[in-house]
């Protein structure tokens, strides 16, 4: 399995802290938010290689932080320089997946996520249901509903439909930027593209996706942290913990 991380944002809420420097780098209870994330799913002994997307600006803090790393980790810089002018998350997982031909399975996850539990549990949750798979969370703020991707789903998890950013979203499960796309689904990009999906959500691709493939939804088991602005990242810094479920 592949794993892509898509770390070309620009993080414009975190200025002065970001204005030159990508947020994914920046540390948290000792370690870099790439290094968690790498860390622990590295523990499911998956994954042989970590595809990092990074913006043009940002590419050589990447690439340093890639050659001290002990992981087997590529990165690749789409060009872009600022939000004018950005790919877009989908086009950014398009331009991993081709650039290095990718021909297996592939996790997808934001880079700037810190997390109390491990993904190594919905990594298991796609080998089980052995279909492509998202994670979900309940969200019971329908003000934030409406800013996220929400997932409509039946039975035994199976997502029936995605919405990204609904006017009258039809249920609380939120969807979060962590997604496991089988290789036959994740091949598909190109078309999904060519077929009018969105590209500047990540979960644009899951939108069109679970119309063509199953897809399913393995619930959160613990929480995400949102490092939105300098406020809630000196906040953070302090509370975090690090991975304990």
């Amino acid at each position: 399995m592949k794993c892509i991380i898509l770390a070309a944002g620009y993080a414009t809420r975190l200025y002065p802290i970001t204005e030159n420097f990508p947020k994914p780098l920046l540390e948290v209870g000792g370690k870099t938010i790439l290094d968690w994330l790498i860390e622990d799913i590295d523990r499911s002994g998956t994954v042989n290689e970590y595809i990092v997307v990074s913006n043009h600006k940002f590419a050589e803090h990447f690439t340093k932080w890639a050659a001290e790393s002990r992981f087997n980790i590529t990165v690749i810089d789409d060009g872009t320089t600022s939000n004018d002018n950005r790919l877009g998350a989908v086009k950014d997982i398009e331009l991993a997946y081709k650039s290095l031909s990718v021909q297996e399975d592939c996790m997808v996850i934001a880079g700037d996520n810190v997390l109390d539990f491990s993904l190594v549990r919905f990594i298991e949750f796609f080998r089980e249901k052995n279909a492509s798979a998202v994670m979900r969370y309940y969200e019971p703020d329908k003000a934030r509903l409406k800013k996220s991707g929400v997932l409509d789903i039946e039975g035994d998890s199976k997502v029936l439909e995605m919405a990204e950013k609904p006017a009258e979203p039809r249920s609380n499960w939120c969807c979060p930027p962590f997604y496991i796309y089988k290789a036959e689904d994740i091949a598909r990009i190109g078309e999904a593209l060519e077929d009018g999906c969105g590209y500047d959500a990540p979960g644009s691709l899951v939108a069109w996706m679970c119309k063509k493939a199953d897809v399913y939804a393995f619930e959160m088991p613990g929480k995400r942290y949102d490092i939105g602005n300098v406020e809630s990242y000196t906040r953070i810094k302090n509370e975090y913990k690090g991975i304990s479920k």
